[in-house]
């Protein structure tokens, strides 16, 4: 004890207030997730939105949001420390613990490990031909493995019914408040970005966490019995539709439209849904805000900044052709190689998920890739089936128009390595990934509407 007073006495004289506090806020989760282990889920559940960035270095020392001008700095999500401190929890507790095991089998688990292997190898590689820096390509693979922490913890923490039912309430609150500050921007008149991200955030982002919550609401929605619990799911979506709209990303507006294919394919209440779109497409010319017709003209009609790709006769804009080009940039640069890659890191930024794989891992990694894609779909429709008529039928169908969602948002950027998009995605499917033994071990669960608790009380 009295090393440790002397070792925060050292670090508290040698740092700032609010990084003594930070300090010791992480100390605390630390100890906290080893003693409650569902706690330490509801915790990084409501840090996924509602954590702030933390710029360290620069002009201005340490400072919130996401740095103006690029530079020799840090930028630190308060998540990615919480995420850490809860693994270390979680790794001392299997330590102590045997019988919890580390790692629980589940039918994803060899699609992860190729896909974990893959990025490994292509790096490792990327290092060897130089192609690579060791430490940013360490630390970049590492970013794009930690969403397998929340799904690996998911599966090996939660239990029972009730239990997925309150950490998935913590997931539409989280939803809700992130939601409602979005909102709150709008009256700036900038673009709406995720909550705590300073001046500079990222509205691509925050549009396609909204979009994938939206689908997981309206499946409650078209699955929900009565009256009064779909009008509730149903402005639930209505909130979340808004700040959307205000984002101005396109690419969430563009995966936002396969998600309702998904669930009008899907829903046996598809005539519901297809009725509202119907008024959608008739009134929204009309209802949209001015920024979005705006967006939507520049994009295809305006008559400056046009590139060099055109959709019929309308010439796109010069930040879609921008991404075109480096999009062709990423094929040629992978033909030179085709297996591996260059590593993590070690080609040009682009934004479009797909073709970073293809460039950076090769045809290998962009195999494994895929596969964990279609083994996530594949298991997901599986339960989806088996949960007909249950409460988790809304859950399922959510998810897979999710899933749906997210593989056309990476068409246009990198969600599949995006934090605020990836951590809620991977805790749902890990809570989906449970659902039979869930359904095994508790009976046919109430349908949503009927239910005592859980998420349908949130609307």
């Amino acid at each position: 004890m009295l090393l440790l007073a002397l070792g925060g006495g050292f670090i508290v004289a040698h740092t700032t207030a609010g990084l003594s506090l930070g300090a010791v806020l992480l100390i605390t989760i630390l100890f906290t997730s080893f003693l409650n282990s569902e706690l330490a889920l509801h915790i990084i559940l409501l840090s996924m939105l509602l954590s702030p960035e933390f710029v360290v270095g620069g002009v201005g020392g340490v400072s919130l949001g996401k740095p103006a001008t690029k530079g020799d700095v840090l930028v630190l999500r308060m998540e990615d420390l919480i995420l850490v401190a809860v693994a270390l929890a979680w790794f001392a507790r299997t330590a102590i613990f045997k019988e919890l095991g580390l790692i629980r089998k589940t039918p994803l688990n060899r699609a992860i490990l190729a896909y974990t292997v893959s990025l490994v190898i292509a790096t490792l590689l990327g290092v060897f031909l130089g192609n690579v820096r060791p430490i940013r390509g360490f630390f970049f693979t590492l970013k794009y493995l930690e969403f397998f922490v929340v799904y690996f913890m998911a599966v090996n923490y939660v239990r029972d019914e009730r239990q997925a039912r309150r950490l998935m309430t913590t997931v539409l609150v989280t939803c809700a408040i992130s939601a409602v500050i979005g909102i709150a921007q709008i009256p700036s008149g900038e673009r709406v970005a995720a909550p705590f991200e300073g001046k500079f955030g990222e509205p691509n982002t925050f549009g396609g966490y909204l979009v994938f919550m939206l689908a997981l609401i309206l499946a409650q929605a078209l699955s929900a019995r009565g009256l009064f619990a779909p009008l509730g799911w149903a402005a639930f979506a209505g909130l979340l539709a808004l700040p959307l709209l205000y984002t101005l990303s396109r690419s969430s507006w563009l995966a936002a439209v396969p998600m309702l294919l998904t669930l009008v394919i899907l829903s046996r209440r598809r005539l519901i849904l297809m009725v509202g779109l119907g008024a959608l497409v008739v009134l929204g010319p009309l209802a949209f805000p001015k920024q979005v017709v705006e967006r939507y003209d520049y994009t295809l009609n305006a008559k400056v900044d046009r590139g060099d790709y055109r959709i019929g006769n309308a010439r796109l804009d010069t930040s879609t052709s921008a991404r075109f080009d480096s999009w062709r940039q990423g094929f040629q640069g992978w033909t030179d190689r085709p297996l591996f890659g260059y590593g993590v890191t070690g080609f040009a930024f682009m934004d479009a998920q797909f073709v970073r794989v293809l460039v950076e891992t090769g045809l290998v990694g962009l195999a494994a890739f895929l596969w964990l894609l279609w083994r996530t779909w594949d298991v997901a429709w599986d339960i989806h089936k088996r949960a007909a008529g249950t409460w988790y039928e809304g859950v399922t169908l959510g998810y897979l128009a999710g899933l749906v969602a997210m593989v056309i948002h990476a068409i246009g950027a990198n969600t599949f390595i995006i934090v605020r998009i990836m951590e809620p995605f991977w805790f749902m499917t890990g809570i989906i990934t449970l659902l039979p033994l869930l359904l095994d071990k508790g009976g046919p669960a109430q349908a949503p509407g009927r239910s005592d608790g859980g998420p349908a009380l949130v609307a």
